[in-house]
């Protein structure tokens, strides 16, 4: 589960866009931009780095449509499946630690499988795959602490405008966050366009209840049987750890059934996890408050069945 730090790779600095720039003109830009990368790491000699690009640039998406993409480092990306002119329900997906550009695959098959399974009841469903953030290595200081996920934060809040701006007038979005993802939505503002934010394998979040989020979406909390993050104290000291397991009846989401998912695949095909994760993303809409305090998530049932056992 854990990526080696990437030394080094030569690479493009990203394309800057203007705020009217449409969908197609970022995606045309980013696979230009993506293509150049890989040149430069094959040129470089970083054989593996190239081919985990040319894999990025390759079916079943192709041509790709990434919304943004940076091959610097460890790597930033944001990949859409779908069609953002005419979506009606749109997933993003927040990644844990230890999603990089050598990591992206896996990011992304699970991107793929969400994708299908939504398609398969709502055509007109779209999910981002959403790399916008230095995530932090699960080996190390940072996967403790908030930092990482308040820089993130600060990137994904105006993400969600730009969003709404390129999809369908009235688009209702869901934030689905994983791993250390859940720390990242903690800290993100979201309008009433957000209908949704989904924390699982979660390790906390942060803050002590759901209703302290600022957000006015409904919340929701899912840990599979088999998630060995179950295991990690849920405590906060100094700043280090993130406190109220979000699973815990006390932190007031709504549960959801995730059967027995292991911690890296609750999008696996055939899954109660991605069953009950689509279920959330195609439910009805609803009126989302003004204000985060008036967040609903507290002592309400789940309507997706029984909530996971504990790891």
């Amino acid at each position: 589960m854990t990526a080696a730090a990437s030394p080094p790779v030569p690479a493009p600095a990203a394309v800057a866009f203007s705020e009217s720039a449409s969908a197609q003109d970022r995606y045309a830009a980013n696979l230009g931009n993506l293509a150049e990368a890989i040149r430069m790491a094959q040129d470089a000699g970083r054989d593996e780095r190239a081919a985990k690009l040319r894999a990025m640039a390759a079916p079943p998406q192709s041509p790709g449509r990434f919304l943004s993409f940076d091959g610097r480092g460890r790597g930033r990306a944001v990949e859409v499946f779908g069609d953002l002119a005419s979506a009606e329900r749109v997933a993003v997906l927040i990644p844990g630690s230890d999603t990089t550009l050598d990591t992206y695959q896996r990011f992304r098959e699970g991107a793929l499988s969400l994708h299908e399974r939504l398609r398969a009841e709502q055509p007109r469903s779209v999910v981002v795959a959403w790399l916008g953030y230095d995530t932090p290595e699960t080996v190390g200081t940072t996967v403790l602490t908030s930092t990482r996920a308040e820089e993130a934060a600060a990137e994904l809040e105006p993400f969600l405008s730009r969003l709404r701006s390129l999809a369908t007038p009235g688009v209702h979005i869901s934030l689905l966050c994983h791993s250390y993802g859940s720390v990242v939505c903690a800290r993100t503002a979201t309008g009433p366009e957000v209908s949704d934010v989904v924390l699982y394998g979660s390790p906390g979040t942060g803050v002590p209840s759901a209703d302290r989020l600022p957000t006015g979406a409904r919340v929701w909390a899912g840990r599979g049987s088999g998630d060995w993050i179950g295991n990690v104290p849920h405590v906060r000291f100094a700043g280090v750890g993130f406190g109220t397991d979000p699973v815990d009846p006390a932190f007031g989401a709504r549960p959801f059934a995730a059967g027995a998912a292991r911690h890296s695949y609750y999008l696996k095909p055939g899954t109660r996890s991605l069953d009950s994760l689509a279920r959330i993303v195609l439910g009805p809409p609803t009126t989302t408050p003004s204000t985060p305090a008036s967040n609903p998530a507290r002592s309400v049932p789940s309507a997706l069945g029984p909530e996971a056992p504990h790891a």
